[in-house]
């Protein structure tokens, strides 16, 4: 499969790929531009949920100086699912849901190790959210190992909304976070479950940290405060495992 994003330029292109089913990674949206065809791009992007930014002419012409009318999209080398359609035929396959929620991981190596991880551990998808989210983009395949055209990513726009619609569904939902009290091995993951694990820099967000049914965190013994959170990704992610096989 392809894993190198295409570029598209222009504000009449990037709404065509968009009317046409394109899967739209991001767009960068000059600051300022105006006029009715803008105005219909602006449209169709909240229509669609697809994340844009706003931005200086410089920051596009970084990527191309083609004529890109101040308008650049990348297409995405993967298609995103919706979790609210990808999780009943996961209880019609007779499965025990195992999903995974990323926080804002923006590492791009990071989130490819990630899904590495979780594609060999059997994790039926990852959840990220459309804005703070690391770009899928060529590296983050590439250190996936290929994982990232195997495992459903599902890009959501609320992931307050998600968390709910997934603990009305019957799933657990477990955050990782150095604020717990329970060690990760202590808590019962041999249930339908959602993990979800934080970035570096903030971990899990207060606002999941309350929705969470459990807080658990990984030992740390030495005088580095934290792992990395593909390591830590991992340690959660194989708990799951080993209690399941383990039954």
């Amino acid at each position: 499969m392809q894993s190198k994003i295409e570029n598209i330029f222009g504000i009449r292109a990037t709404i065509e790929a968009i009317n046409a089913g394109k899967e739209i990674e991001k767009v960068l949206i000059k600051k300022g531009l105006s006029g009715e065809l803008i105005s219909e791009l602006f449209s169709l992007l909240k229509k669609r949920d697809i994340p844009y930014q706003l931005v200086p002419i410089e920051k596009i012409n970084r990527v191309s100086r083609k004529n890109h009318q101040g308008v650049l999209s990348f297409i995405s080398p993967v298609t995103y699912y919706n979790i609210e359609n990808l999780l009943p035929s996961i209880y019609e396959k007779g499965e025990m849901p195992f999903i995974l929620i990323l926080d804002k991981v923006s590492d791009v190596r990071n989130f490819g190790a990630i899904c590495r991880t979780a594609e060999c551990a059997g994790v039926h998808a990852i959840v990220i959210p459309a804005r703070g989210a690391a770009q899928i983009n060529a590296d983050a395949i590439k250190t996936s190992a290929g994982a990232l055209h195997n495992i459903p990513v599902c890009r959501e726009m609320n992931l307050k909304h998600t968390l709910e619609f997934l603990h009305e569904s019957g799933l657990k939902i477990l955050a990782a976070t150095e604020k717990a009290d329970t060690y990760y091995y202590n808590s019962d993951m041999n249930i339908p479950l959602a993990v979800i694990m934080g970035s570096e820099d903030a971990g899990v967000s207060n606002e999941y940290l309350k929705i969470a049914d459990e807080r658990v965190k990984i030992p740390i013994n030495g005088e580095i405060e934290s792992l990395n959170v593909s390591v830590a990704a991992g340690i959660m992610i194989y708990e799951v495992v080993r209690q399941r096989n383990h039954e």
